[in-house]
């Protein structure tokens, strides 16, 4: 017992200046202040929030909640954001009565409780950046906030620091849905005018990290900051791109270039300066991680300092099996970005001489690459089109096409044409290269057709980045209007077009021309808030 006080005088000795009186807490515990990842680890193992694993990962469970609840986020709705939110089924709203009720019996439950406090930032930018206060009742869930926002290491900073924004992350405290007004036993509240986020009900740690990532992305556009859903990396020579895509595209794998540094994995905004990383960690899905196809990644699941989300292990040997999807299909590692070599280390780049989308098309109709003018691109990052296959949900049983709006839309609480205006307006002044990239199928759709080989979707992307397509001529699709190159350089010229790897040409016009009445259907609700000349960018038929 004497060595746990001495750990947590040590820690108060890291105590901030700005204490937490400004949220009316009273009677608590202890509250642990700004715990290094030795003291966390001391503290989860203390707690059997979590045990210790082959070469240093510690592993935790978050039980039924394994990956986010969609349904069980709300915004509140308040005179100074209300006619700033897209409200929608994504952005539903909350009533300040309510939040007012929840919060109340959250600071009674409080009470007589142990907390951990992260203080930290969103955003590698100075200008930019937003200071952040995590509060949880679980040590591995401050550990989480440690690993993936940026750290704050000169200790006169960190005692002085003043957070702008403050979330609280309670797994054991849940809802009342009939008293609360929430759809379950779990909530995940923002209020932005109290710059204040109430988590509950849930101990899945991503709820942390998409939180912050919400208000981030809503106060960075008022400043002319794009904020981005997206990876970034940078090639020696300086040179920037930008990777945005949905779950299942490739996005994390595609951007571990060992050729190109990355950035940052998930989350970026683009200022007047270039491109930053919100973040200073990664958060990456691990099941049937590849030591061979994604070693870098792989490496950090063996490392001190990374979380293990509901990865099974060999009782015995204590070694993580990340083949097996016992607990869910959504496992998850979280480490700091310095567990990989190959990083810009201060979070900073250029800005983007190349933007990609990655969409993983099991309709088997768009091209493996096609350049996008600047209006196709706007189109085509309101749409935020992939597909699901077969198998992946429960009832799929044949492809369905899915949009998210910025490939992103659970966390742009803005009207999506306030991000799009400010891609279209950043890829003119800076004259960047938009390419569409189709990791999907080829040759027919999911189940007649093969799935694009990976080396040669990175042969595509290595010529495009570093500027090998620049004299090759290209062709225009007859029914999306991309511009196709005719030859690459590593690619058999016969994929490029998708129309000239199917053996029935009737069948992939009919699929063709039914994937882009897909997408006219669903641009129509952007159609009021875009120029004719963006709204026209679609397919030809």
């Amino acid at each position: 017992m004497e060595k746990l006080n001495h750990g947590q005088r040590e820690s108060r000795a890291i105590e901030g200046q700005y204490g937490l009186e400004y949220l009316n807490l009273q009677n608590l515990n202890t509250i642990y202040w700004n715990l290094t990842t030795s003291g966390l680890y001391e503290q989860i193992i203390r707690r059997r929030e979590g045990l210790l694993t082959h070469l240093g990962p510690v592993l935790v469970r978050t039980g039924a909640y394994t990956g986010r609840s969609p349904d069980d986020k709300f915004i509140v709705k308040e005179p100074t954001t209300e006619d700033k939110i897209w409200w929608s089924p994504v952005n539903r709203p909350f009533s300040e009565e309510k939040f007012a009720h929840i919060w109340h019996r959250l600071q009674a439950y409080l009470q007589g409780s142990d907390v951990f406090v992260q203080d930290c930032y969103i955003g590698a930018d100075e200008k930019y950046r937003i200071p952040l206060r995590v509060i949880t009742e679980y040590a591995w869930h401050s550990l989480f906030a440690r690993n993936m926002f940026i750290r704050i290491t000169d200790l006169d900073e960190l005692k002085n620091h003043i957070p702008a924004y403050t979330i609280i992350d309670l797994p054991k405290f849940h809802a009342v849905p009939e008293l609360d007004g929430t759809n379950s036993e779990a909530f995940i509240l923002l209020n932005l005018a109290q710059k204040l986020i109430l988590i509950g009900g849930t101990s899945y740690g991503g709820e942390i990290k998409k939180s912050a990532f919400t208000l981030i992305n809503f106060r960075l556009p008022e400043k002319d900051v794009l904020p981005m859903h997206c990876s970034a990396n940078v090639s020696k020579e300086g040179g920037t791109a930008l990777f945005f895509g949905l779950s299942g595209t490739g996005k994390t794998t595609l951007s571990a270039d060992p050729a190109r540094a990355l950035i940052g994995d998930d989350e970026h905004g683009w200022s007047e300066h270039g491109v930053f990383n919100f973040e200073g960690g990664c958060y990456a899905k691990v099941i049937s991680l590849s030591k061979e196809a994604e070693p870098a990644i792989y490496a950090t699941t063996r490392r001190f300092g990374t979380i293990l989300e509901n990865v099974s292990i060999d009782s015995y040997s204590r070694k993580p099996d990340l083949d097996n999807s016992s607990f869910t299909e959504n496992t998850r590692a979280s480490y700091p970005i310095t567990h990989l070599d190959n990083i810009v280390r201060d979070g900073k780049g250029e800005h983007p001489g190349n933007v990609i989308f990655l969409t993983a098309d099991a309709f088997g109709v768009l091209p493996p690459l096609s350049k996008l003018t600047p209006e196709q691109a706007m189109y085509h990052f309101l749409l935020g089109y992939t597909a699901k296959v077969a198998g992946t949900e429960r009832g799929i049983t044949e492809p369905v096409a899915t949009f998210s709006t910025c490939f992103g839309a659970p966390f742009m609480p803005q009207h999506p044409s306030v991000y799009a205006k400010l891609l279209g307006e950043k890829l003119q002044e800076h004259n960047v290269t938009t390419w569409l990239v189709n990791t999907g199928w080829t040759g027919g759709p999911y189940g007649t057709g093969n799935r694009m080989p990976i080396h040669h979707t990175r042969a595509m992307l290595n010529s495009a980045l570093e500027g090998k397509l620049n004299d090759v001529e290209f062709e225009t699709d007859h029914v999306f209007g991309l511009r196709i190159p005719i030859s690459c350089p590593g690619v058999p010229s016969e994929i490029l077009n998708p129309g000239n790897t199917w053996k029935d040409k009737p069948a992939y016009d009919e699929k063709a021309k039914d994937l882009a009445g897909m997408f006219k259907e669903n641009f129509k609700q952007y159609k009021d808030f875009v120029s004719s000349e963006v709204a026209e960018s679609g397919p030809l038929v």
